[in-house]
């Protein structure tokens, strides 16, 4: 038997990603098939996350990354894995300015954020409620906007974290800090969806696979370089791999209890907030 004909008797599932250095170091291996994909063939897409958060809305993908709080408004057609997550400490988005601005008066300016259905705005308006002046960007244009004057402000989010003060950009407010002294709990980023109407052992493969893929990645730090460098537009390598020890972690490979728990208390508040409605169906995937 051939090779295209071993190929062509394997499940297609398409999956998307952003172009980001975590997201690419975490899905090299699965995509490259450096570690054993068995009967599945992963077909990759990448593109910002805010339009896979938009993508989701539409079932577009079999698996997806997306904001965990897009998640919370599709989730009766997907499910979250435990494993691809974004999550962690002291790497939430920061909210940024030319100049110091009180925070008293957050409310009275123009604020970017890198999309409606983000995490990054869904922090933004916790802490800030009465702040309703933003304006979408891509997250790679929201530095240059303040620095032109278009807004006042901007959240900023994935890399942008490492190059704002060298464009005498202010960080006004660490709002994954805000989150963290308000919950003690890890910030939850972007998780890892699968549909709902795939089968439950697929499910739990495709798990079990990236698992596996951040696994690899992370005994082999440099086997992903090309793929990564490639897709990181002009960044530096140093910037490259801040980007990946900042934001792939111990939650990538497995959310945990802990992991979780910080996602479930993010719907409670968006709950108490009547941001999203309550939730009834069973959010995670669970392995037998």
């Amino acid at each position: 038997m051939g090779k295209s004909e071993i190929v062509n008797q394997k499940s297609k599932i398409s999956i998307g990603f952003s172009p980001c250095p975590n997201d690419t170091f975490i899905f090299d291996a699965l995509v490259h098939n450096k570690i054993d994909t068995e009967d599945f063939l992963f077909e990759p897409s990448l593109e910002d996350v805010e339009t896979l958060n938009e993508h989701a809305f539409a079932e577009y993908y079999d698996v997806s990354k997306l904001s965990f709080f897009a998640y919370a408004l599709v989730s009766d057609k997907y499910q979250l894995l435990n494993s691809g997550s974004a999550l962690g400490f002291k790497c939430g988005p920061l909210l940024i300015s030319k100049h110091q601005i009180d925070i008293a008066n957050i409310s009275k300016i123009k604020i970017a954020i890198p999309g409606k259905y983000t995490t990054a705005n869904f922090l933004f308006s916790i802490a800030f409620p009465e702040a309703t002046n933003k304006t979408e960007m891509l997250f790679s244009e929201i530095e240059s906007a303040i620095v032109n004057g278009t807004v006042d402000a901007g959240v900023i989010i994935h890399e942008n974290r490492f190059t704002y003060e060298q464009k005498g950009l202010k960080k006004i407010i660490d709002l994954g800090e805000y989150w963290e002294e308000k919950t003690g709990m890890p910030v939850p980023l972007g998780g890892i969806a699968v549909k709902r109407s795939l089968p439950e052992k697929t499910k739990y493969k495709i798990d079990r696979m990236i698992k596996e893929s951040v696994e690899f990645a992370f005994a082999n730090p440099r086997s992903g370089y090309d793929f990564i460098k490639a897709n990181a537009q002009e960044m530096s390598e140093e910037v490259m791999y801040k980007h990946i020890g900042l934001y792939v972690n111990k939650f990538s490979i497995n959310l945990g209890e802990e992991g979780r728990k910080a996602v479930q208390r993010m719907y409670e508040f968006a709950q108490e907030k009547k941001i999203i409605q309550e939730m009834h169906r069973v959010i995670f995937v669970r392995h037998n």
